[in-house]
């Protein structure tokens, strides 16, 4: 199959593919937290809507397995949309999430509205970092540029992604998932911990949008904080080549291995 995913109804079959780097039997965070947001998206809305907040909370490691997709509308209105999307292995919850959508609308805003452009290299003018960093199948299904630093080195560093595989079988990869995948990768974007010494699993992923992004290369521009007592944030300003429309943060579980 071409895409993570193959979804028939409220049944997913995984791909192999979306294996991430910490075990080849669990998911990489992205893979679920995009097809959150494609479910999200199936939910009709009174007016035309757009997804203004992602908030994925990873309750148990995500396997390389079937799920099942749940989904409810927790709050109707006219002007915003709340619903709840939850991935089930075996019956029991490994994913649960909430979606908010804004209505959309036209509006005739100030300059001093304008977006903020994105002061560093774009996708072209970045270095090309090669996916054989990590032993994720999924990783290679994306292509990576660094703008500044390089992914995994100590620091802050600003990274270009772009989804290159399908998420979801017979199905396009929206904007709001693009986004959403590249987020996931905020804590290997600027990380503060040798990988060969530490692990810095992501516990959660929030992404926060003011506009939806366009093209299909999404920035993030990340810093990590690491606490003294196992816990740390990886944060990022998510772009497109027109300039910034977001934020991603992680609450980070720090451990030696």
């Amino acid at each position: 199959m071409d895409g993570i995913f193959r979804v028939d109804g409220n049944d997913v079959v995984t791909s192999p593919l979306a294996a991430g780097p910490w075990d080849p039997s669990m998911q990489h965070g992205s893979p679920p937290a995009a097809l959150v947001v494609w479910a999200a998206e199936r939910i009709r809305t009174p007016v035309a809507m757009r997804v203004a907040r992602v908030t994925v909370d990873l309750m148990r490691p995500v396997p390389v397995a079937p799920l099942t997709i749940e989904s409810e509308i927790l709050r109707e209105g006219r002007k915003i949309q709340l619903c709840a999307v939850r991935l089930l292995a075996k019956g029991v919850v490994v994913v649960s999430a909430t979606v908010l959508k804004i209505k959309v609308q036209a509006l005739q805003l100030p300059e001093e509205a304008a977006i903020l452009p994105v002061g560093l290299p774009g996708p072209d003018r970045s270095r090309v970092e090669p996916a054989d960093f990590s032993s994720s199948p999924f990783v290679s299904g994306m292509s990576l540029r660094a703008a500044r630093g390089r992914f995994g080195a100590p620091g802050p560093g600003a990274i270009w992604y772009r989804v290159d595989r399908p998420i979801v079988e017979d199905a396009p990869v929206s904007q709001a998932m693009r986004a959403v995948a590249a987020a996931d990768f905020c804590n290997g974007t600027s990380a503060v911990l040798d990988f060969r010494a530490w692990t810095f699993l992501n516990a959660d992923l929030t992404v926060n949008f003011s506009r939806e992004p366009v093209g299909d290369w999404i920035l993030l521009d990340a810093e990590s904080w690491i606490g003294p007592e196992g816990a740390g944030l990886a944060m990022a300003r998510l772009a497109d080549e027109r300039g910034y429309f977001g934020r991603a943060i992680q609450s980070l579980v720090i451990e030696k291995r």
